[in-house]
């Protein structure tokens, strides 16, 4: 029997969705994944595996191949397992594919059927939205993060067992909803602040109209004379983030895994802070992350 799970993966800051088929048929036992599938891909099957019978499933003892769609691009990331198991269920007929075509869904498994947090969350709520699909099923963890497009249904989830009930109508699960001005306008406070500063006018002059005007500054000076520290409180004079700008910064900050927990919008302007030991390779990288 073979079975379609919608699910979705990074590239970049941007997302695609992508089609999990699994094919459920007579043969020597095993489990089979194509479509380019790297290593936390790969070792996904003995989560999915155990998940299930710790959930109070069998796995069918029948030869199992598992395609990743489209099969040109690389699969990376844990987000697949929750999708894969359902697909494993499917073609035994324990979830309706009905509803289990409407949306598409993330989460990686612990060995006891639980679901973590995965990244790169918002661009995919993204490409959702731009899709036909009714919404997303994904970790709890990740819910304000989804919720941050509001054209698409998110429901959380905490374990394997909860989005087979979901699935097959069995139980209801509440939407997810949260207020994207309230977050921005919440999220505006700055720890610290350039009013901080004490003395050092010619300096604070210079960064004033570097910031109005856009400009770069170079900042020269033994240590301790407050080039860090004044550096530091340079992004509370720059004009706010604009509500777009805020959306592709947080997706920088999702895809690379750095959200705080339970963070939804990234609504003040990032500071990086190099260490002057860092070699010209590591900081290439760091500036390419965009972090």
């Amino acid at each position: 029997m073979l079975s379609k799970v919608s699910s979705a993966a990074t590239f970049g800051i941007d997302a695609y969705l992508v089609t999990i088929e699994v094919d459920a048929s007579k043969g020597l036992p095993t489990v089979v994944m194509v479509g380019l599938p790297e290593g936390a891909v790969r070792e996904s099957k003995d989560r999915v595996r155990t998940a299930i019978q710790n959930s109070g499933y069998e796995f069918p003892i029948k030869r199992i191949t598992v395609n990743f769609a489209p099969a040109d691009v690389r699969k990376e990331g844990s987000s697949y397992d929750l999708p894969v198991a359902l697909g494993i269920l499917a073609t035994q007929g324990f979830i309706k594919q009905e509803k289990l075509k409407q949306f598409v869904i993330l989460g990686e498994l612990s060995l006891d059927g639980g679901i973590r947090k995965v990244n790169g969350v918002l661009p995919i709520a993204q490409a959702v939205k731009r899709s036909k699909k009714r919404g997303l099923i994904l970790p709890r963890d990740n819910a304000s993060e989804a919720a941050i497009v509001s054209q698409i249904e998110v429901y959380p989830v905490r374990n394997l067992l909860e989005v087979i009930r979901f699935l097959n109508e069995e139980i209801e699960i509440e939407r997810f909803r949260i207020d994207v001005q309230e977050v921005f306008r919440d999220g505006q406070d700055y720890e610290i602040d350039f009013g901080d500063v004490k003395g050092q006018e010619e300096v604070k002059r210079a960064l004033e109209v570097a910031a109005a005007g856009g400009h770069n500054i170079l900042m020269l000076g033994p240590p301790g004379s407050g080039k860090s520290m004044m550096a530091k409180r340079l992004p509370t004079i720059l004009p706010s983030l604009t509500v777009e700008e805020a959306l592709d910064t947080t997706k920088i900050h999702s895809v690379m895994g750095l959200l705080p927990p339970k963070g939804s919008l990234i609504t003040i302007r990032p500071f990086r802070s190099p260490h002057h030991t860092i070699s010209e390779a590591i900081l290439s990288a760091w500036e390419g992350s965009g972090v």
